[in-house]
């Protein structure tokens, strides 16, 4: 499983009842009139509230007006861990270099991501206000979905993830995010998606033209606080706050 929290620092206040059987995303606003939003996809045996803390743990400025969406996965069995049915985006084989892909799963997921996008545009977000986000498979998801979406998007955020599809995404990539700033993170200790396979989708995206942003950590499949300080950075600068 890739189920991984962010630093406990924050979590003492965070008080909730987690529904694993509840569909809708879970959605926190920084403030009224949201004017941006930042879609995140959780990992592996997770679902949305995994990264929910993380909203606090960005400290953004107290002007921004964010919507964060963080959807749940669907339920299925997951061949590598023994076949057991937990929420993930596509079935995983294996997780190395070459190795089979569920892309019938991957394209399914990727008409759920695509929607939630267009409901946030349908919600008066402007799709360049809107950062598509995911750590692990999550990550993954992001990079398919973001990278074929019609509208140009704020950012693609990619965290401890590698690029799904590889051979497919010229033919399929669409030329309104081929300007999208992309941030990928990688722990390299990180046992589960191994850092070379995060380097190798920096190098083939950057091959690709696209403008990546790259930073490891000295951590495993996680998110540091120091990882977190980055995003922000980032975030900040997608979204001009």
């Amino acid at each position: 499983m890739e189920r991984t929290r962010i630093p406990d620092d924050d979590r003492h206040a965070m008080s909730h009842q987690r529904d694993a059987d509840v569909a809708a995303p879970v959605e926190v606003v920084t403030a009224s009139a949201p004017d941006a939003a930042v879609i995140w996809l959780h990992g592996l045996g997770a679902d949305g509230h995994d990264f929910e803390p993380v909203v606090s743990a960005l400290e953004l400025p107290a002007v921004a007006a964010i919507r964060f969406v963080f959807p749940h996965a669907p339920y299925r069995s997951v061949t590598i861990n023994q076949g057991h049915v937990m929420r993930a985006w596509y079935d995983i084989h294996s997780i190395s270099q070459g190795g089979a892909q569920d892309v019938a799963g991957i394209r399914e997921s990727d008409t759920i991501v695509h929607g939630l996008i267009r409901r946030e545009i349908e919600r008066g977000i402007a799709s360049t206000r809107i950062v598509l986000a995911g750590f692990s498979q999550g990550g993954a998801m992001t990079l398919f979905s973001g990278l074929r979406y019609a509208q140009p998007l704020a950012g693609l955020l990619a965290l401890s993830c590698y690029l799904p599809v590889i051979d497919e995404l010229m033919a399929e990539a669409q030329p309104a995010n081929a300007a999208t700033p992309i941030f990928l993170a990688h722990g390299r200790r990180d046992s589960v998606v191994p850092f070379a396979l995060g380097k190798t989708t920096c190098d083939t995206l950057q091959q690709l033209d696209y403008p990546v942003e790259f930073a490891d950590y000295d951590i495993a499949h996680t998110v540091s606080i120091a990882e977190l300080a980055d995003i922000a950075r980032w975030l900040r600068r997608c979204l001009e706050l």
